[in-house]
């Protein structure tokens, strides 16, 4: 573990300078910049210290736990190509761990997606551009551009796009179906 690494990080979170957190601590900016370096490593107490100027406490700072990502950029998005028809885009990385899905589904005109099969959860789905048919069972519903749907999959559903322009969907599933 780089203690030093992991001792900046949260000053830089807080906003402190080295000076400000060594005047907190009765320390000198040195000491302190030799430290986030890994050039010396601190006293149990002053670790301590340090961490209590830094909002945190020894147990927190020691955690194995991995902070959890909120945002989300370009970058993280994994899109996969369907018959040079339609494209998913996983918007959130490694969802299918998580209690629900989001997805961008981008459809071609006059294509279709592949249709899922009745399972657990419920689905939910907001038109951003374009408008699609949402096939649920034996229905059919348009949906337009500013419109969602919801639904609890009982039923084979699929959606279709019925004309010349492309149409985009955020569908979010839960649990993670996709």
């Amino acid at each position: 573990m780089n203690i030093g690494e992991k001792l900046k990080t949260l000053r830089i979170r807080r906003g402190l300078t080295q000076e400000e957190l060594a005047d907190r601590c009765e320390l000198t900016k040195g000491y302190i910049s030799q430290l986030e370096r890994d050039l010396t490593s601190p006293s149990i107490a002053t670790l301590m210290d340090l961490l209590e100027s830094l909002g945190t406490n020894i147990n927190n700072f020691f955690s194995d736990t991995v902070e959890e990502k909120i945002v989300f950029k370009n970058e993280d998005v994994f899109v996969k190509e369907f018959d040079e028809h339609y494209n998913i885009n996983w918007i959130i990385p490694n969802a299918q761990k998580n209690m629900m899905e989001p997805i961008l589904v981008e459809l071609e005109g006059f294509s279709e997606t592949k249709p899922d099969y009745p399972h657990e959860g419920e689905e939910f789905g907001y038109v951003l551009s374009g408008s699609i048919y949402l096939h649920y069972g034996e229905d059919k519903h348009k949906v337009k551009k500013g419109e969602s749907f919801y639904f609890k999959p009982r039923n084979n559903h699929y959606i279709s796009n019925p004309g010349k322009k492309p149409a985009t969907v955020l569908w979010v599933s839960t649990p993670p179906n996709f």
